[in-house]
């Protein structure tokens, strides 16, 4: 081997700049190690004991209650506490963690979300919200067509809608009056929309900004957010989330800060009073009857609206009579009823003072606001002088119990009094109360209009309200100088930095919606750490004891190379900030077998060598050199396919391809220079090597199947097999994932066994339609999915969905579970533990990405043997037995799911499999046929049949060792890696076996078909 020298140079320099990588993993465990500790013994100290003893007042549960939060308070103020301090090399706690390798949200726990930018909201600002027909119209087709494809920018959609509407539209009309120093009243069309993408642009370019902003000042170690812009996307990933439903508030608030006088409760409750006896006399007495009102004419016949309101409202009277503390709903006050809104009156009789007109519970704010907006639109209410806002935190802890604000609008264009923008820093403080606060500082110009504003309402109320939610309304005690102003109310420390957090980054210039989601809890996370590491250790065993066992002194080898290889490639995903995800360990095992075929390779061509009798340094000469071409073009060809997942692929899949990717370079340095190292340092010390055991030595020498004249028998069997494959396609059909069809999916937990099908009929009761519920992993555990409202996003239909899903899963717990703890991921070991969110047009983008990196793979393999081998009837012969491979699995999947104890779901995760299978099939198939065009120029005038037969002979050893060490190592995962991955593993099983029989008995013959009779175009 030349340049010895440097390469164990680079080789110690590779290991070293790995080492110092890793290194920064091991310090964050320990510090984080440390702080469980510290608050363990924080917890377990006597005084604390007592605090919780007093607490609880001999309820156990409320006490491990107060002890889980705790822990995690104590454990949370340490690792801040640490943040700054510098503990290893001069980096601080904090800059250690930004180097250690990133655990996927699979292994961690998080939250994973899509966010789209909602570009409709723009243009329509940029025209002033015009009411105009023909430029609403073309706004709705574009919204339509967005949701059909997704490689076109919204404002692209918007242009091609109106102008098909109105030919002769002229959009600076539209446009000029918010856009007056860019667009003239004479510019054209095409001017007219590079301006209005430009601002489109600059809105989404400042929301990411903003929302970097929010996700660096959240406390997240890590943390991802990345530009789709293309889809006018954009990812953001937390890892080790506890609060989903805060990252959600973080995400999706505009920070729309605004500064309102309020009404006092007299007033208010006066034209609420009209409203309501309005609504009284059209028949709506419930949270339904105004959906039905809405149809009917305030002038009109109302029997109609009053007979379908009356069957609501004997249904409604039907639910609410049995719930606890509830009165019956009147049709006399439909609004002021105890079921709906409480009016805000004195114990002793009268009305209370203050802004606050009436109280009700969470379930109800919605029909109120539907009946009040009736109220609205029948002119009952003046919009041009009051609106009516829900209080954005219940009236205190533990109650579902918002207040409703009476807001006066005493502006002529309907604004505020004052607005957000011109807050230019807030901070989280403490209250003199001692409660939480947020201080906020203005700038000059707001200073002065707040001091104005507070001067002249000296006594009245003015309500604080961010995002149409009210936070206070303190009472103006005096005028306010200094621009120095605070919100206050019932907030938690969390709640309070992160308002702060959102005041400070800004409002968002466009509303971001959350279109996709995932959310594992860490419980789940750290049972997956368990099962990869264990399925890894096991699979990384069964490969030495068979290279051991089958190779000798030689397999020795392979396992230092084994251990420098994942040593190496976990260095790497260290350095290149590379996110490792349970298919990512997945990809790490698939790695192991292939790094073993560089050295199977290699050992069977220095037995070829040795049994011609050349000496042992010959051989392994001799070995290497002939070895090389067929280990770089396997390992290049399953590298192209790793590139394609990357760019088609998303969260996991990615995780999976950036892996293999990692692995397959250092397998290929390890297979090549570590193992050449390892034999040449043997042989210099004239240490015993040899490559076999008596019973290994001649392992598949002696045979001589003639493949090539069976090859009509083979083609029987692969068309049969095709054949049946192609009729469960068509006939049973696909299980296809909530990645390809939308939804909704939750991962539910219980405390004893449950019966699918008796959960599917609860939820049947529940939803009014039957959800997907399937055991996942053992009989405990339900995955749930359910396309109820896929097109409908928010804080509100996530939770009626969870309340949903309560209602009909509560009963099959054994010792019973309250609401919040079956939704929250944080403590809590039961319940939802995973839930997943797929709008309908993120999954219109995954079919479409899935089917172009299939075909993408397909014609990338085609090109790559086609050039690499100058012959295209290569490329067609790999095609084919890639295509058979692929129909196969994806047939196997159609025939087998639902008949099988685990999931057979086609998503992204079965996507990469295929993937991974084509490019191990090919790593097969081009071996032979490196040996193809070796036999080619050592024997030129030998027929194409014996030659054929000949490659396919001499490398079936190679054949069945990489494809048994392949399969052992996958089954280790398939038992031991949980259920997350079982089917992506058992798709790749599948693949194993049917890639050796396409590679052996399909690839070759195909070419030899299309080749037999112009074998000189078969040049090497």
């Amino acid at each position: 081997m030349q340049n010895k020298g440097l390469i164990k140079f680079l080789t110690w320099a590779f290991v070293l700049v790995c080492l110092y990588q890793l290194s920064f993993t091991l310090v964050t465990s320990r510090v984080e190690k440390n702080a469980k500790s510290a608050a363990d013994a924080y917890v377990q100290s006597t005084t604390t004991q007592d605090l919780i003893a007093k607490k609880a007042h001999g309820d156990e549960l409320y006490a491990q209650t107060v002890k889980d939060s705790l822990l995690v308070d104590r454990e949370a103020a340490y690792l801040d506490s640490m943040a700054s301090e510098k503990v290893f090399l001069g980096y601080t706690y904090r800059q250690c963690q930004a180097r250690e390798i990133n655990l996927g949200l699979d292994l961690k726990g998080g939250m994973n979300v899509m966010l789209e930018v909602s570009t409709v909201d723009v243009v329509r600002a940029l025209a002033g919200h015009t009411e105009d027909t023909t430029f609403n119209k073309a706004i709705e087709m574009a919204v339509a067509n967005q949701k059909k494809t997704t490689n076109r920018d919204f404002v692209s959609l918007f242009y091609d809608a109106i102008r098909e509407i109105n030919p002769d539209v002229q959009l600076a009309s539209y446009f000029n009056t918010q856009l007056r120093d860019k667009i003239k009243l004479n510019d054209n069309n095409d001017a007219v929309i590079k301006v209005v993408k430009e601002e489109a642009a600059g809105a989404y370019d400042r929301t990411y900004e903003i929302l970097r902003q929010r996700i660096d000042k959240f406390g997240v170690a890590q943390p991802t957010i990345q530009q789709l812009r293309a889809s006018e996307r954009i990812l953001v990933e937390l890892p080790g989330v506890k609060d989903p439903q805060r990252v959600r508030k973080l995400l999706q608030g505009t920070a729309q800060l605004e500064f309102w006088l309020t009404y006092d409760n007299s007033e208010a409750y006066m034209m609420l009073e009209k409203a309501d006896k309005y609504i009284a006399s059209i028949g709506g007495a419930n949270a339904e009857a105004p959906k039905v009102a809405e149809e009917v004419d305030e002038e009109s016949d109302t029997t109609v609206a009053e007979n379908a309101a009356n069957k609501l409202l004997e249904a409604a009277e039907e639910t609410n009579a049995v719930e606890e503390g509830m009165g019956n709903i009147t049709k006399d006050h439909p609004i002021f009823n105890e079921n709906m809104l409480m009016p805000n009156i004195n114990p002793q009789g009268g009305l209370m003072r203050g802004p606050v007109v009436g109280y009700a519970q969470a379930k109800n704010r919605d029909a109120i606001s539907r009946m009040i907006q009736l109220a609205f639109d029948k002119k009952v209410l003046d919009s041009r002088t009051v609106k009516f806002l829900w209080s954005a935190k219940p009236i205190k802890d533990g109650s579902d119990i918002y207040q409703l604000f009476a807001i006066r609008i005493n502006t002529r264009d309907g604004s505020a009094l004052l607005e957000g923008d011109v807050i230019t820093d807030a901070r989280q403080d403490f209250s003199q109360a001692g409660g939480n606060e947020i201080s906020m500082t203005m700038n000059n110009e707001g200073a002065r209009e707040w001091k104005r504003i507070t001067g002249e309402n000296v006594g009245n109320c003015i309500a604080i309200v961010l995002d149409d939610l009210v936070y206070s309304a303190p009472v103006v005690n005096g005028e306010i100088a200094g621009g120095r102003s605070s919100i206050t109310g019932d907030f938690t420390l969390e709640e309070a930095k992160d308002l702060a957090n959102i005041l400070k980054s800004g409002k968002l210039p466009a509303p971001a919606i959350i279109v996709q989601e995932a959310v594992v809890g860490p419980s789940l996370g750290q049972e997956s750490i368990h099962k990869g590491l264990l399925s890894f250790i096991l699979a990384f065993i069964v490969v030495l004891i068979y290279m051991v066992v089958f190779y000798n002194r030689g397999g020795w080898v392979s396992v230092i190379a084994l251990i420098t290889n994942i040593f190496l490639l976990f260095g790497v995903l260290a350095s290149v900030g590379a996110v490792l995800t349970m298919p990512g360990i997945a990809g790490i095992v698939l790695t192991l077998a292939m790094a073993v075929d560089g050295n199977v390779i290699i050992y069977e061509r220095i037995k070829e060598e040795l049994r011609a009798g050349a000496s042992m340094a010959n051989a392994v000469t001799a070995g290497f050199s002939n070895a090389y071409s067929a280990i770089i073009d396997g390992q290049v060809t399953t590298f192209l396919l790793g590139l394609v997942l990357i760019m088609f692929g998303s969260g996991p899949v990615q995780g999976f391809a950036v892996t293999l990717c990692i692995g397959i370079v250092t397998s290929l340095f390890t297979s090549i220079f570590i193992t050449r190292i390892c034999i040449d340092w043997m042989l210099n010390h004239k240490k015993t090597l040899n490559f076999s055991f008596p019973f290994s030595e001649n392992f598949m020498r002696d045979v001589h199947v003639d493949f090539i004249g069976k090859r009509k028998t083979y083609y029987i069997i692969a068309g049969v097999a095709i054949v049946i494959c192609l009729a469960g396609i068509f006939t049973r059909g696909l299980s296809r994932g909530i990645d390809f069809t939308g939804g909704r999916t939750y991962v539910v937990r219980f405390d004893q066994p449950v019966n699918a099908v008796d959960v599917r009929s609860a939820l049947d009761n529940e939803f009014g339609e039957a959800p997907e519920v399937k055991t996942y992993g053992p009989s405990t555990q339900l995955k749930i999915t359910t396309k109820y409202k896929v097109n409908e996003d928010g804080e509100a239909v996530n939770n009626e969905i969870v309340d949903k899903l309560y209602a009909a899963t509560k009963g099959y717990f054994a010792n019973g579970i309250t609401v919040e703890e079956f939704r929250s991921t944080e403590t809590n070991p039961l319940g939802i533990i995973q839930s997943e969110q797929v709008g309908a047009t993120i999954a219109n983008d995954l079919v479409r990405n899935a089917f172009l990196a299939v075909i993408g793979g397909l014609l990338v393999m085609f090109c790559y043997i086609g050039v690499r081998f100058r012959s295209w009837r290569f490329g067609v012969g790999s095609v084919t037995a890639l295509a058979h491979d692929t129909i196969l699995v994806i047939g196997l999947f159609a025939l087998l799911h639902g008949l099988l104890p685990f999931n057979l779901d086609v998503d992204q995760s079965f996507i990469a499999a295929v993937l991974t299978i084509i490019g191990y099939s090919i790593n097969a198939t081009v071996v032979i046929f490196d040996r193809v065009r070796e036999n080619r120029e050592k024997y030129p005038k030998r027929d194409l049949t014996a030659q054929m037969n000949d490659a396919i002979n001499s490398t079936l050893a190679r054949t069945i060792n990489t494809s048994g060490t392949t399969f052992f190592t996958l089954l280790m995962m398939f038992i031991f890696g949980g259920e997350v991955i079982r089917g992506f593993i058992f798709a790749i099983l599948i693949g194993v076996v049917v890639g050796v029989f396409s590679s052996v008995c399909i690839a070759c013959s195909i070419v030899y078909e299309i080749s037999k009779k112009e074998q000189k175009q078969l040049h090497a």
